[in-house]
């Protein structure tokens, strides 16, 4: 599984909030950014629970 912040993120940082194993804020680009390439097995539902609750719906999921 692969996830992208797309540029709609609003910077809520409520995936942050949620799962801080996988997303991080990036102060710069004033939006979340996920810190693996490959979403380990252990953090799947959780990422696909912040995707469902991002309320920009900027979480990307590519199975």
């Amino acid at each position: 599984m692969k996830v992208i912040i797309t540029k709609n993120c609003m910077g809520d940082r409520n995936c942050n909030n949620l799962c801080p194993d996988v997303f991080e804020y990036d102060e710069d680009q004033l939006k979340s950014t996920v810190k693996f390439d490959e979403i380990p097995e252990k953090f799947k539902a959780v990422v696909r629970r912040a995707a469902r609750e991002c309320g920009a719906k900027a979480i990307e999921i590519e199975e």
